[in-house]
């Protein structure tokens, strides 16, 4: 699971934390709650193995430690695809038998047996589940034995089906609402969003209620 800095992610959002003053504090605060939910959401799927964070953020990588999640540092620091070669390189090292695959970490409300029918759906095959706009990628899994050779990028989902990997479609919105921007959180929200990320919104309410 690749994840920014917090003050490089996703720069989209920052129009819908509230007020100018304090908006880069509760700017990080709703992307730390977003990937929580997150991490929290694939740790419950039972056709995942162990989740692995990909970030050099210091403020990340102690909270999602904190969590119990394994964090590896971005190394490579070459960007997302780069950062995912890394990790798939260190795992395929560690544990050869282990299949990887790449999560995005914003996906708030997404539901484990959603994450979980995918990864069944995908079987040995290298396979990807696009975003609910079906240009860019939520999900990448590597085939049996196989490198996950991501592609991440503008028009993902294209570069990702030529380079071989099976479209995964279902009915899994949860997994395909990735948020990106205030209408994508909105999306979000009507689904129903994790409990760290309706905890920031909620106290975040409060604060620019108050002001």
């Amino acid at each position: 699971m690749p994840i920014k800095p917090l003050h490089l992610a996703k720069s989209r959002l920052l129009g819908a934390v509230g007020r100018e003053r304090g908006r880069s504090r509760a700017h990080a605060s709703l992307v730390t709650a977003v990937t929580l939910d997150t991490v929290s959401a694939a740790r419950r799927t039972p056709q995942v193995h162990r989740v692995v964070a990909v970030t050099s953020d210091p403020e990340l990588t102690s909270t999602l430690r904190a969590a119990g999640v394994a964090v590896l540092p971005d190394s490579p620091a070459a960007g997302l695809n780069a950062a995912l070669r890394h990790a798939d390189g260190v795992l395929r090292r560690s544990s050869p038998e282990v299949r990887t695959g790449a999560l995005q970490a914003d996906l708030p409300a997404l539901r484990p047996d959603e994450l979980g029918a995918a990864v069944e759906a995908a079987g040995t095959r290298r396979a990807f589940c696009p975003d609910r706009q079906g240009t860019g990628t939520t999900l990448l899994l590597a085939g049996h034995n196989g490198p996950l050779d991501p592609r991440f990028g503008p028009g993902s989902a294209t570069t990702h089906g030529d380079s071989g990997a099976v479209l995964l479609d279902g009915p899994w919105e949860s997994l395909r609402c990735d948020v990106d921007t205030g209408v994508d959180l909105k999306a979000a929200i009507e689904l129903g969003l994790g409990s760290h990320t309706r905890a920031h919104l909620a106290r975040q309410h409060a604060t620019d209620y108050a002001g």
